[in-house]
């Protein structure tokens, strides 16, 4: 049960969700549930927002839809669901039909205080769902050490027994060095110059606006190429448009592709790239990292959530310090240096394009060596194995 499935994918666990279902079903039949339009994939069923609920808060069409993935979830073994949009769908399914209930948790609302701003009062519904079903389910599945730690300190009456970390993965088939410097020109990126690269959503905890104002540190040669899109608020957005704005006014080679690439283009853009940056205040593991690392590419990312579970310091990129507020927002305790410790462990890369392509390599064969979806899937079957009798 899922929110986003192919063709209607947009974050990391859209993409969890494509890879883990194409890696199980050589070991058991699988069917999903997902929001959106119809898909004609064998074994897929897709929900759209009751007409009834067209104009209502967001969470409340998200339980519209929940709803009627839970009665049509009528003769499985297990259900198992993905972010808050399904878990609903997931708990009303245990308590319906009398099944067990696995959660994969990609995030955790009680850490996303900004969702306030996107969904108002439809937040603390989120919240409530989520802690409602995290609390009953038969086992939680946390993508990284560091989410599993999240995962009991937000819900301490979850019991650690049925906790397990099973890790977000990669697909080397079709996440590889992809040397194209024709497109990489199309989209306006000079292959034969150093670049920065960022991938991800326009959100809080992916911490676009101190890696705008890191980049003001950059060396003038070095590029930045920003793949972001999908705001999830007009203010966000306005505050990302005028730092980039400001920032091109005073150097060139700033990128903005707001659009979501496919991927031949976006491996084309990885891998002309001297260094990703990662620069989020709450990274549960972060798919992007194990995408730009399979394309050959060293990370820069913060320290913080999964990302040292996936960035090895000093081998496959570099880690950035941070002192974060308690209070669920990740917000860094003094800006101003996480802003010049991210623009130092940036520059610390470019300065070597020779040992940045050896930290690339070292973090293509950690990619292909740790985190396979064929290893998860095993592990995620394990996990259904001890619950169905």
């Amino acid at each position: 049960m899922t929110r986003e499935y192919p063709p209607e994918v947009y974050g990391g666990a859209g993409v969890h969700v494509a890879e883990l279902v194409a890696a199980l079903r050589s070991h058991l039949e699988v069917r999903v549930r997902s929001f959106g339009k119809p898909r004609d994939e064998e074994g897929v069923w897709s929900y759209g927002v009751p007409q009834e609920l067209a104009s209502a808060n967001a969470a409340l069409t998200t339980l519209g839809v929940d709803l009627q993935m839970a009665q049509d979830a009528a003769g499985a073994d297990l259900v198992h669901s993905h972010t808050w949009y399904a878990n609903g769908a997931g708990h009303l399914a245990k308590l319906l039909h009398g099944v067990p209930h696995v959660v994969t948790a990609h995030s955790l609302e009680p850490l996303r205080p900004w969702k306030a701003e996107q969904l108002g009062g439809g937040y603390r519904v989120s919240s409530w769902i989520e802690k409602t079903a995290y609390e009953a389910a038969d086992a939680v599945i946390a993508v990284s050490e560091g989410m599993r730690q999240d995962i009991l300190r937000s819900y301490p009456a979850i019991d650690p027994a049925k906790t397990h970390v099973v890790y977000n993965g990669i697909d080397l088939e079709t996440w590889h060095p992809n040397h194209d410097p024709g497109t990489v020109r199309a989209l306006g990126v000079d292959p034969d110059r150093p670049a920065v690269i960022f991938v991800g959503r326009i959100t809080r905890q992916k911490g676009l606006p101190y890696l705008l104002r890191a980049a003001r540190s950059l060396p003038a040669e070095a590029q930045l190429v920003l793949c972001a899109g999908a705001p999830d608020t007009p203010e966000i957005l306005a505050e990302v448009q005028g730092l980039v704005a400001e920032l091109q006014a005073t150097r060139a080679g700033v990128v903005w592709i707001e659009e979501i690439l496919p991927r031949d283009k976006l491996t084309a853009l990885l891998t002309a790239a001297t260094v990703f940056v990662c620069p989020s205040v709450y990274e549960p593991l972060g798919i992007v990292n194990l995408e730009a690392m399979a394309c050959g590419l060293p990370v820069v990312g913060t320290a913080t959530g999964g990302i040292p579970e996936v960035v090895v310091d000093g081998e496959t990129g570099r880690l950035v310090p941070i002192d974060q507020a308690q209070d669920g927002t990740g917000t860094p305790l003094d800006p101003d240096r996480y802003v010049a410790d991210l623009a130092a462990g940036l520059a610390d890369v470019l300065a070597d394009p020779e040992r940045a392509a050896r930290m690339g390599q070292a973090g293509h064969e950690r990619a292909r060596e740790v985190f396979s979806w064929q290893s998860i899937a095993v592990q995620t079957r394990e996990i259904y194995a001890s619950l169905v009798r």
